[in-house]
């Protein structure tokens, strides 16, 4: 089992690199692939284990998003961002759970409530991961960010609830509720203390390669811990990373280039293996079903699919224009191409396949449980159709309707101005500590030549923006920057083969090497920032 696990890994790392090569949706191309392998005669089963997704995968990909997002932004659209989060999953649980109820006999009303609570949560990582490589609009991907950021709590929970009245554990819509409130409030205060306490350990350690460890494993650590103290650990992880997130900015150079290499390469990782084993599943699937109806499990999956698409598409409608009715809300409303993007992009994944892969195979009494086979079939075809159906149409959508991002260049020029003012604050705090230093003895001719090439990089730098802005590299020609930019590169690659030559000649270590070339790397990425 560990060699296919192994082999899994590393044919979706494989694959992910070749998606983006050619600028392929990775997600998509994985699932499929997933199929593919899967309907070959004589593949051994891969299995999904469930502790595996939600204690293993699951976190760290929270952790990962709540890293990227933007604290005030999602506290600007909180209203709209709760109402997806909190409000659609609920929804979509119970109309799930009737459709379900009605179509398959072998489900009770619990097991198909159960259902709905596994459906309810669009993907994580794959709306997003689709949003990005489309380039949709900052506001929408927002909400699709914001949403899948909190939405599997409120699922876990529904489900946790929904599945203990399933298996004849005792419930009341009182404990339900008093359950699900639990677990938000301890899952928050979990998440916020660890994550003071993060940022205090790692801002006292000054060691990038202790803080970047200390961050790796702070999901795991702080998801179980929400779990064992009945708090939702996704909201937990998501909280806690808000928090670093925020305090991000404020640790040292080092430790944020570290942190963004380390968590891009395992976000891909992470991401790329929970793709494809979700197209791994078919064997496993399909075998749990002999001796079902076929036609039962067709209009069945028939009409639990439409009823996941359709609740969206109303539920983001009336969210979006019922509210502008009210005097009171002043917000323009979006267009209807904008909110039909995000109705359409619903797309599930793996945490759905884990906890319907998690559903017991008995009752607390010991008796079968029943209807199961059903209802994991009919997550299967709630993810594989959302992710194939939305994912392969989401691009074409986006085109037809010109769905694009029209704040470009008010960030650019936001930017910009931000820059030529960081620029002027860094003038003045050299013309500050000149000042200084002509008071205490006066100043050299090597320190007058060092302030002077200081102060044309540092308007350089600051002027760079401005001369890009809002135009074509064709029209205007290379600017000043930009030839400081070419030639600088061109004079790091020389430095860094002068250095390699170095060490061949063994003038040097590699240790120095390392050390050398990390200076230039270091200012190679402030010339190529983006």
């Amino acid at each position: 089992m560990g060699a296919q696990t192994l082999a899994v890994l590393v044919g979706a790392v494989l694959m992910s690199a070749l998606a983006r090569h050619f600028k392929l949706s990775s997600p998509l191309l994985l699932v499929i692939a997933g199929l593919a392998v899967g309907l070959i005669p004589g593949m051994p089963t891969i299995t999904l284990e469930p502790d595996v997704v939600l204690f293993v995968l699951l976190p760290p990909l929270l952790w990962s998003a709540g890293l990227e997002s933007s604290y005030v932004d999602l506290r600007r659209n909180k209203r709209t961002i709760g109402m997806l989060a909190v409000g659609l999953p609920l929804v979509t649980t119970f109309a799930v759970g009737v459709v379900a109820y009605r179509l398959v006999p072998d489900l009770t009303l619990a097991a198909a409530l159960t259902l709905g609570a596994i459906v309810a949560p669009p993907d994580a990582v794959s709306a997003t991961a689709i949003g990005r490589r489309l380039g949709l609009p900052r506001r929408m991907m927002t909400l699709l960010g914001g949403e899948s950021l909190l939405n599997d709590a409120t699922a876990l929970t529904a489900y946790k609830v929904a599945l203990a009245a399933t298996i004849g554990a005792a419930t009341s819509w009182s404990s339900a509720a008093s359950t699900f409130a639990l677990a938000v409030v301890v899952g928050i205060i979990i998440g916020v203390v660890m994550g003071v306490l993060i940022v205090f350990v790692r801002t006292r350690l000054q060691d990038p390669l202790a803080e970047t460890a200390i961050g790796l494993v702070a999901p795991f650590l702080i998801y179980l811990l929400g779990e064992e103290l009945h708090g939702s650990g996704v909201l937990a992880v998501v909280s806690a990373a808000l928090v670093v997130g925020q305090r991000a900015t404020r640790a040292g150079y080092a430790t944020r280039l570290q942190d963004d290499a380390v968590w891009r390469a395992l976000q891909l990782l992470l991401e790329s293996f929970a793709f494809l084993l979700i197209g791994l599943q078919l064997p496993r699937v399909v075998s749990e079903l002999a001796g079902i109806s076929a036609t039962t499990l067709v209009v069945a999956s028939v009409g639990v699919l439409a009823t996941v698409i359709l609740v969206r598409i109303v539920w983001v409608f009336l969210l979006s224009y019922l509210p502008r009715l009210s005097r009171r809300e002043r917000e323009d409303a979006p267009g209807p191409a904008q909110v039909f993007i995000v109705a359409w992009a619903g797309m599930r994944g793996v945490v759905s396949l884990a906890a319907a892969f998690a559903v017991p195979l008995t009752t607390l009494t010991g008796d079968e449980l029943p209807g199961r086979p059903q209802l994991v079939f009919l997550t299967f075809v709630v993810v594989i159709g959302t992710l194939l159906l939305h994912g392969l149409t989401l691009p074409w959508l986006v085109r037809v309707l010109g769905v694009q991002r029209d704040d470009i260049h008010t960030d650019a020029v936001r930017a910009a101005a931000a820059q030529s003012r960081a620029a002027a604050a860094a003038a003045k705090r050299l013309d500050e500590l000149l000042a200084k230093q002509r008071e205490s003895g006066g100043l050299s001719e090597v320190q007058e030549r060092a302030a002077e090439v200081l102060r044309r990089w540092n308007t350089s730098r600051g002027d760079a923006a401005w001369e890009q802005l809002g135009r074509d590299p064709d029209e205007i020609g290379e600017s000043p920057a930009a030839a400081f930019r070419r030639l600088r590169l061109e004079m790091l690659a020389a430095e860094r083969s002068a250095l390699i030559k170095e060490r061949e000649e063994e003038r040097i270590d590699d240790e120095a090497l390392r050390d050398l070339l990390h200076g230039l790397d270091l200012e190679e990425a402030t010339l190529n920032r983006d």
